[in-house]
């Protein structure tokens, strides 16, 4: 398994090492948010070019298809606006200027090396053979439940983001914003936790054990320290929504309540 774990790492940081020469042209290290999930697609693609077969390409479909929207929604979102306020305060610094050095390792490095431990169910999936696949389409579904609550999530904050601003509500809390006040955030840990059942519990238990730290870690950090929370600390300044942090549930969702 070494040989494609290093495989893994290549891929990762060919896409961080020429999104970073463009993000420096750009002048914009916020760039990065688009090239996470095209890491995992780069990664996916090649494991599977490389290690062939049904459970290979399997999940380097279920990838290309949650990063390539991914990366697409966040190129779009992002069009015409400057620098993202939270690299400046990672960075010390308006962006590049801050040290060519310090970008490379704080984000971009960084972000290379998470990605590449985050796929390690990937990797383990090309590196043995199913053992049972029932439990592939298991994480099939959750997979795709993920996939679910991250497109409506998304498209209902923009339909409500289209709206004028006088006439909409302050706080939007409909469809799935009144189920988790982070429909996106909960989407990407269960896409997650499907490649992981899918990659790599169906491997057996060994393989599955041996790599539950790539989900577990992808939740911990969206919920609690780069997702979720971090966002709620401007949220919070809104008109309502403390009101609205009462009613619904800060990740897992549960039905709305009066």
């Amino acid at each position: 398994m070494l040989t494609e774990a290093l495989v893994a790492l290549l891929a990762a940081a060919v896409v961080m090492g020429s999104t970073a020469a463009v993000s420096k042209r750009r002048d914009r290290v916020a760039d990065v948010d688009v090239a996470w999930g095209l890491s995992f697609v780069a990664i996916a693609i090649v494991l599977a070019l490389v290690w062939p077969d049904v459970h290979s390409w399997l999940l380097a479909l279920l990838v290309v298809v949650w990063g390539g929207r991914l990366a697409t929604h966040i190129a779009r979102r992002s069009r015409g606006h400057g620098e993202d306020p939270r690299y400046e305060k990672m960075l010390g610094g308006p962006g590049w200027h801050a040290g060519a050095g310090k970008v490379l390792l704080r984000v971009f490095g960084t972000q290379a090396l998470v990605s590449w431990i985050i796929s390690f169910p990937l990797v383990v999936g090309a590196a043995h053979d199913v053992r049972w696949w029932p439990v592939v389409w298991v994480g099939v579904v959750v997979w795709a439940t993920g996939l679910f609550f991250e497109v409506a999530g998304d498209a209902q904050l923009e339909a409500y983001k289209a709206k004028p601003r006088e006439s909409r509500p302050k706080i939007l809390d409909t469809g799935l914003w009144a189920w988790t006040r982070h429909p996106n955030y909960f989407g990407d840990a269960c896409v997650w936790w499907g490649l992981w059942v899918a990659g790599a519990l169906s491997l057996g238990w060994v393989p599955g054990l041996a790599t539950i730290f790539a989900p577990a870690a992808m939740t911990f950090f969206i919920r609690n320290v780069t997702g979720a929370r971090l966002l709620e600390k401007t949220m919070s300044q809104r008109e309502g929504w403390a009101e609205y942090a009462e009613r619904v549930p800060l990740f897992f969702p549960r039905p709305p309540r009066r």
